[in-house]
């Protein structure tokens, strides 16, 4: 297969992300690109190890002349959301993803592209293989399923581990350098439902799609559009006499859902109204989301059930999707621009005893996150529901005037002549786990220009992959 990537910039990196790229690596499905990666290690004659969670650590001894200095451990993760358009076949299980270069951006064909976070797996790789790079005692510490809840993370055993530093490369924005994130949790609400047959004789199904979508912790303030919270709004402003047959939509539980759908019986003397009246709807939404989300659309097609909800059911699926809150909460009053606490209503799983609502919530402050979290169990209890709690990740607190922060500031300056941003985010990232196991190290988090990560948009800056390549290896040298 010819490469997309030969020529560009910079090489030894692109290359090693092209050969991600050939690799199934959703989260969850990570076994195979673990196992590359553990090779790859392992043909450079370095240590290479394989925990039992598929997290691999790689170690390079230190170069000539900083044996004693502090080494550094170079963290990212395998594992990539797997996201792709309306009728694009693709088959995340094991279908390679299909690179396509456009000006200056990476991009996926229909999909989403991996960057997030196989730039970073690609950067450590090219690291290991390049004996000319002078750098301290090096640890590549590339971790498994944390799209999913930061599973690989939570399992690392801080034994294994010798660097005092930490430098990430998870991060989205050239130019900033992060020194701390949001601490989350997920919450699965399962509501009991029950069935009866249909008695109506027609039925449509009802399809929201068109939408941005897009990364929860990244995207969450730019007030995008939710498909789950639209489609539940459209279906409880509905007039005509209507039962539910099923409900779904979302992804994963870090992605903004892009599609709902759902499937009503009417009577056939009910279907134009009904037609009519969610076109009158969603062009209401259309309205709201003209500037935040402009390609909202809906689809009514004609279809057949057998079978619906009983109306109690019906009546809990539609109140609890509208009560359950989405986006952001609250904004920090101490860093400019930064969304303190939010949610992300994800998922909406149609199981046939069972309607499962999946929200993922974020913040730097311990209590409101728990406070957040107790809503969502509050609501769950008043509808007799499961509530799920999973995923729970710590914040990772500002260490004010740690050497690597100031160490990392000064390399920027001296590299691009101007002073980098120096920021907290609202995403997770794997740096507060690590932290927590490690007390004594210190971290940081950087990226390229990296753009509508999880959605099938998702593109990274070319240049700017050189730009964070050139600058991580300028930071390893001035180790001292």
């Amino acid at each position: 297969m010819a490469s997309v990537l030969a020529g560009l910039k910079p090489e030894s990196v692109l290359k090693h992300f092209e050969s991600l790229s050939n690799i199934p690596r959703g989260s969850g499905n990570e076994k195979e690109v673990s196992d590359f990666i553990l090779k790859f290690g392992k043909d450079l004659g370095l240590e290479s190890v394989q925990d039992e969670a598929l997290n691999v650590i790689i170690r390079k001894p230190a170069s000539k002349g900083f044996e004693n200095v502090p080494g550094v451990i170079i963290q990212g993760h395998m594992d990539m959301v797997c996201v792709k358009n309306k009728g694009v076949e693709h088959d995340f299980t094991k279908d390679p993803i299909k690179l396509r270069v456009d000006g200056d951006m990476l991009y996926a064909t229909g999909t989403t592209l991996g960057a997030d976070n196989g730039i970073a797996v690609a950067m450590g790789m090219a690291i290991l293989e390049d004996d000319t790079i002078e750098h301290p005692e090096l640890e590549v510490l590339v971790t498994v399923s944390e799209e999913t809840g930061m599973d690989g993370a939570h399992a690392v055993d801080p034994a294994m581990l010798k660097g005092k530093y930490i430098i990430n490369i998870d991060s989205e924005e050239e130019g900033v350098i992060t020194v701390s994130c949001a601490g989350g949790t997920n919450s699965f609400i399962k509501l009991p439902v029950s069935h009866k047959a249909a008695q109506k004789d027609a039925a449509l199904e009802i399809e929201i799609n068109g939408l941005l979508g897009g990364h929860s912790g990244i995207e969450i303030g730019l007030q995008r559009a939710n498909a789950n919270k639209l489609m539940c709004r459209l279906l409880n402003l509905l007039t005509v006499d209507f039962d539910l047959a099923c409900i779904e939509g979302g992804i994963k539980h870090n992605a903004i859902p892009n599609e709902a759908k759902a499937i009503i019986s009417v009577n056939g003397s009910d279907v134009e109204a009904a037609k009519n009246e969610i076109n009158e709807i969603v062009s209401q939404f259309k309205n709201e989301f003209l500037t935040a989300d402009p390609g909202l659309e809906a689809h009514i097609v004609d279809t057949k059930c057998e079978e619906v909800m009983d109306d109690a059911s019906k009546a809990n699926v539609i109140e609890l999707g509208c009560l359950i809150p989405h986006g952001v909460q609250a904004v920090s009053l101490d860093m400019n621009g930064l969304i303190q606490t939010s949610t992300n209503f994800a998922i909406i799983e149609n199981g046939h005893d069972t309607i499962g609502f999946m929200s993922a919530v974020r913040s730097s402050i311990i209590s409101e996150r728990e406070e957040l979290a107790g809503r969502l169990q509050i609501l769950a209890d008043r509808f007799s529901a499961v509530n799920e709690v999973s995923g729970v990740y710590p914040a990772w607190e500002h260490k004010v005037g740690a050497d690597l922060e100031k160490l990392s500031i000064s390399v920027y300056k001296d590299l691009y002549g101007k002073e980098p941003e120096v920021t907290a985010i609202h995403a997770g990232l794997e740096c507060g786990l690590l932290l927590a196991k490690m007390p004594n190290a210190e971290a940081i988090s950087i990226g390229p220009d990296t753009i509508d990560v999880h959605s099938p948009n998702e593109h990274v800056s070319i240049p700017s992959v050189e730009h964070i390549w050139n600058y991580l290896l300028a930071l390893l040298k001035a180790v001292k």
